[in-house]
């Protein structure tokens, strides 16, 4: 299994994604060796009984040209699959994602087995296209991954088109599988941690949380504190999360006085931002761009009524009115009466947050994910003769 990122590095969905697919293979007596990077303060090699978390450090890993240091982080991990494979027998290279892709596609060669590949997104559904070198460069990576990648998992109806229509891959090469989320238990969650954060019991929380990029839409969420100061003055959002905006944020935030009304706090532990979705009374993702959206399950699991944009992903999740309510991306007037319509109805509020929980706890459990996943394993198996004396 290859991922740039894997917790205790963690800097979107994808690392929690691969964590929680592979803690559930390994239940299933799967024998899992999870090849990623290396970060300072984290050993080499770690083993949590059937996985086996192999750090490596990328070639030129200092380097500031982002293509350059993926390229190194290839080659790394290309170079720890071979020697491993020297002392194991694999079945199979399951990738995540373009960024290692160079390697999954060089083991697939060098160790004769099949490629599986999970696409969490593409370049041109984030950027809403193709504009610039480094765009492009990205798109014909993924391209190429698609092409020589033996099966592929999308996490939504939505990214199954978006990738079938890019790339030119048949429907038949192509599985949807969601997302999963880990049951949230809230009496252990830990109310002494909220002390460090900007909490008014006094007022009503909306909470969100992402990378402070741009497709995310976080600038909307200011757009619409700025207009709902007057009419809920006891209205505040705390919003976690870290990334390239998340200073230009603060500054827009100072800018137009919201002080008091939009705090953006930064990356947040775990139990921190289970404890922020405990404490909120909405939760809002206003994405631009969401092949699926990790984030909506949380807020939906803690039983918070959750209000989504009407893209990608996060539209198949939710039903409008009923486990969540849905938004216009990009258009803070559409948050608004959402948000006042939930801040109004209590109970109504309170009814849909727990059809949300009901809904997540039945459809989004890491178990029916593993399930699936396995299933498909198990079909590439039965199409690949050399294979066939290999069973689950």
């Amino acid at each position: 299994m290859l991922s740039w990122e894997y917790p205790p590095n963690i800097v979107g969905g994808l690392a929690r994604h691969v964590h929680g697919l592979s803690e559930e293979l390994a239940k299933r007596d799967f024998e899992i060796h999870i090849i990623t990077t290396q970060i300072e303060g984290l050993t080499p090699y770690e083993q949590c009984e059937s996985i086996h978390i192999h750090r490596v450090k990328p070639y030129h890993e200092h380097d500031p040209n982002f293509i350059t240091w993926v390229a190194g982080l290839n080659i790394a991990i290309f170079e720890k699959a071979t020697e491993l494979a020297r002392q194991k027998s694999f079945i199979f290279v399951h990738a995540h994602d373009w960024l290692v892709g160079a390697a999954a596609q060089s083991i697939k060669a060098a160790l004769h087995i099949p490629l599986i590949t999970t696409i969490h997104a593409t370049e041109h559904g984030r950027k809403n296209g193709i504009f610039t070198e480094l765009q492009n460069f990205i798109h014909e990576k993924e391209r190429s991954l698609t092409s020589d990648s033996d099966h592929i998992i999308v996490c939504s109806e939505y990214m199954k088109k978006e990738v079938s229509h890019l790339f030119g891959v048949e429907n038949k090469q192509l599985t949807v599988i969601p997302n999963g989320i880990d049951t949230m238990d809230i009496n252990d969650i830990n109310r002494k941690i909220l002390e460090k954060f900007p909490v008014d019991l006094s007022r009503r929380m909306i909470f969100s949380i992402g990378r402070m990029v741009y497709e995310k839409g976080f600038d909307t969420l200011i757009d619409a504190a700025a207009m709902l100061r007057e009419t809920y003055p006891d209205v505040y959002f705390i919003i976690a999360g870290k990334g390239p905006l998340l200073e230009e944020y603060r500054l827009k935030v100072r800018k137009l006085s919201l002080n008091n009304h939009v705090y953006f706090v930064g990356f947040v532990t775990d139990d921190e931002r289970n404890a922020l979705y405990h404490q909120s009374r909405i939760t809002v993702f206003p994405s631009r761009y969401e092949p699926f959206g990790i984030v909506a399950l949380e807020g939906m699991a803690f039983g918070k009524p959750t209000i989504v944009s009407n893209v990608g992903g996060l539209k198949s999740i939710v039903k409008h009115m009923e486990t969540g309510m849905l938004m216009e991306y990009n258009n803070p007037q559409s948050f608004i009466e959402q948000a006042s319509f939930l801040l109004e109805n209590d109970a109504l509020a309170h009814r849909i947050g727990t059809a949300g929980k009901k809904a997540v706890q039945a459809q989004f459990g890491w178990n029916h994910i593993a399930e699936e996943t396995v299933s498909v394993y198990h079909d590439l198996i039965q199409s690949n003769g050399k294979l066939q004396n290999i069973t689950f």
